[in-house]
């Protein structure tokens, strides 16, 4: 998009990009619920530094509610969500550990900051919809349900932020479009180029698990 249309898009580290520092040797799905908050607070930072830099115009793939989002549902699914993918229901609170339970109020708190830091910054959100199956990679959660809610709460908490949401579908290049009319946003290539362009992108990014990636000395 940000070929595309030539407007800038914040480049923030991953979460994937952050582990190998953050909590060496370890994949995401076998983080504690302190390891996760220093996960979330990092990503987050960076998020924040990155929108700093480029001002009041900038695309983001994302925002700092997924961090929040995505840690409340793992109280309700568990640290690891795919160990729970079979579960019938969410865990009973009653059942939720001490550790669990302070985890629950921190993130909490971390919900309360992400919001307000959104709201005053993001002007307008799409949500590209899921339209694939899930992929066992090792990193993500394989989980349906916990997907689901995650999807649902980050509509419900736009919408209680009064941020104008739009769910786009489609191919790549039929949300493309429907985007850029959307917003009426310019069009500075041709979406073959631009589209060429992101796909060099994304073959450069390391896609090694955290683990792998942690082993590797640098010279």
């Amino acid at each position: 998009m940000s070929y595309y249309t030539g407007i800038p898009r914040t480049l923030a580290k991953t979460i994937r990009e952050i582990m190998p520092e953050a909590v060496p040797g370890k994949r995401l799905s076998e983080v504690t619920p302190a390891e996760y908050l220093q996960l979330a607070m990092r990503r987050h930072t960076g998020r924040a530094v990155a929108e700093a830099v480029l001002g009041d115009t900038f695309l983001s793939d994302g925002s700092s509610l997924q961090e929040w989002i995505y840690g409340a549902a793992r109280v309700r699914y568990g640290m690891n969500p795919s160990a729970t993918a079979q579960m019938l229901d969410e865990i009973d609170p009653a059942d939720l550990t001490d550790e669990m339970r302070f985890f629950d109020q921190v993130i909490s708190q971390y919900g309360h900051a992400f919001r307000q830091h959104v709201r005053s910054t993001f002007d307008a959100v799409v949500h590209l919809e899921n339209e694939h199956a899930m992929t066992d990679d090792g990193h993500r959660p394989m989980n349906e349900k916990f997907r689901e809610y995650c999807d649902q709460m980050l509509a419900q908490t736009i919408d209680d932020l009064k941020i104008p949401l739009w769910t786009i579908r489609g191919t790549m290049e039929e949300r493309l479009e429907e985007i850029v009319s959307t917003f009426a946003f310019p069009v500075v290539m041709p979406m073959d180029e631009a589209l060429a362009r992101m796909r060099a992108d994304y073959a450069a990014i390391d896609l090694r698990l955290e683990h792998d990636r942690a082993g590797v000395a640098v010279p």
